[in-house]
């Protein structure tokens, strides 16, 4: 792994220097992978009234062009360059941890096919007879691209359904894409 130390405002003493590269080292150990590191230490001159005017960068590069980053700000040097060491170290667990996992994506459920078969305007709601036979019923709610003024009886309709309470009721009801056998 490729390593740059750098300070800003302040010079570095051998002792930073010493334990960055111990804890970049350690890092490394446990992320085989890492293409470049830079740690970056600053001294914030402008801000004289606040406390934490150590500020520590740490930036680390992965293969796939992923970068991660870590600034922590402290009263000392010391305690910055822990804490931006930590909480790059974090940042490396819930990226590997993210990247473990897989998800199996399955393809999209084509939606059914039927004609309106009973309206009941008044109420807001009908049922479609889908193909294959069976009746499905549906609430104006469920209606996308349509109104109910647009149904009657024999109308062909595309839809997804789900088990209700008291049986199938679609979930959505479109007009049929022409593209759909």
């Amino acid at each position: 792994m490729d390593l740059e130390i750098e300070s800003r405002n302040v010079g570095m003493t051998p002792r930073w220097k010493t334990e960055i590269e111990t804890r970049m080292a350690g890092l490394n150990q446990r992320h085989e992978d890492l293409i470049h590191g830079r740690v970056t230490l600053t001294k914030n001159i402008h801000h004289k009234k606040l406390d934490n005017v150590a500020e520590a960068l740490i930036v680390v590069t992965l293969p796939g062009r992923h970068t991660m980053t870590a600034r922590k700000e402290d009263k000392t040097f010391e305690e910055a360059i822990r804490t931006a060491f930590d909480a790059i170290a974090i940042e490396l667990r819930k990226f590997r941890e993210k990247q473990g996992r897989t998800e199996v994506r399955t393809a999209p459920i084509p939606p059914l096919r039927g004609v309106i078969c009973k309206l009941f305007p008044i109420e807001g709601y009908g049922f479609i007879l889908k193909e294959g036979g069976g009746e499905v019923y549906f609430h104006k709610h469920a209606l996308q691209g349509l109104t109910f003024g647009e149904l009657d009886n024999g109308t062909d309709v595309a839809f997804n359904m789900e088990e209700g309470d008291k049986g199938p009721q679609a979930t959505t009801v479109h007009r049929p894409s022409p593209l759909i056998p």
